[in-house]
C-alpha cells in the first residue's frame, strides 16, 4: 500500500489537465466545479487559452496559490513563429502564468537543430517572467538520441522543464524516453524541471515516473522539478488518500 505522505506528494505535483477539443466554457465550469476536493494543493491547471479567465477567476475562488497553465503551438507544433509568440502574450495578459509549448518536432526530424533552438529562444523571451514548459512529443521523436537532442536544445534555449507529450499522438510518455530526458536534466548545468504527460492515468504509473525522477536526478520530486499531466489521475489520487 503506498503510504499518505507518498500519495500527497503525487498530488503536489499534478497539473490537472482539460484539453478537450469542442468544450464549451460551461462544460469547462462544470468540470472545474466537479473536480474532488483535495487535502492540499495540486501544482496548477492546464487548460486551452480561450479557458484562461474563466479559470484565473476559479483559482481566485477556490484554490488560490494554484498555477494557471496553457498551451501554445499545440498540438502539432507547426504554427509560425509570429503567432507562437502572439499567442504567448495573450495568455500572459489573460492570467497564465505557465506556458507549455510545443516543440517544432518537425524541423528537428528534418534536421535543422539551429532553427528549432532558434525558435525555443524566442518563446523564452517572450513568456519571461512565466514558467515555460516544452513539450518535445517524445512518442514522435524516433530514436533516443533524438530525444536526448530535443531534450538539449530546451534546456540550451533556458526553458525551465522538459514535457514529454501533448496527449494527442499515439505514444505518449515512456518510462524509456523518461530516463532518457532525465538523464540528460542530471547532466545540466541549471537546474532544469520535467514533465511527465501523455497518458498517465494510475498511481502506479505516476510513482514508477517519481521513482525515476528521484533516482537519476538525485532529488525529492517537489513541484519545482517534477510535474505530472493528467485528468483522470486526479480522481484515482482523491479516492486512495480517502480510502
Amino acid at each position: 500500500m503506498t503510504s499518505p505522505l507518498r500519495l500527497l506528494q503525487l498530488l503536489k505535483l499534478l497539473d490537472v489537465t482539460r484539453l478537450q477539443e469542442g468544450d464549451a466554457e460551461q462544460q469547462l465550469q462544470d468540470w472545474l466545479l466537479t473536480l474532488p476536493k483535495t487535502t492540499a494543493p495540486v501544482a496548477a491547471f492546464c487548460i486551452y487559452p480561450q479557458f484562461l479567465k474563466l479559470t484565473a477567476a476559479f483559482i481566485q475562488s477556490h484554490t488560490p496559490g494554484v498555477a494557471l497553465a496553457t498551451v501554445v503551438n499545440f498540438p502539432d507544433g507547426k504554427q509560425p513563429l509570429a503567432t507562437v509568440l502572439a499567442d504567448i502574450n495573450a495568455a500572459l495578459a489573460n492570467g497564465a502564468n505557465e506556458i507549455d509549448c510545443v516543440l517544432p518536432y518537425h524541423i528537428l526530424l528534418a534536421g535543422d537543430e539551429s532553427a528549432v533552438l532558434a525558435f525555443l529562444v524566442a518563446v523564452r523571451q517572450a513568456s519571461a517572467g512565466a514558467c515555460l514548459k516544452i513539450i518535445i512529443e517524445s512518442g514522435e521523436l524516433l530514436t533516443a538520441q533524438q530525444i536526448t537532442k530535443a531534450t538539449e536544445l530546451v534546456i540550451a534555449s533556458g526553458a525551465d522543464f522538459v514535457k514529454t507529450s501533448t496527449g494527442k499522438v499515439p505514444v505518449g510518455v515512456t518510462l524509456e524516453a523518461a530516463r532518457i530526458i532525465l538523464t540528460s536534466i542530471a547532466a545540466a548545468d541549471r537546474a532544469v524541471g520535467f514533465k511527465a504527460s501523455g497518458g498517465v492515468k494510475t498511481v502506479a504509473q505516476a510513482l514508477e515516473l517519481v521513482d525515476l525522477y528521484e533516482n537519476i536526478t538525485g532529488k525529492s520530486a517537489t513541484s519545482a522539478g517534477m510535474r505530472i499531466g493528467a485528468s483522470t489521475l486526479l480522481i484515482a489520487l482523491c479516492q486512495q488518500l480517502t480510502a
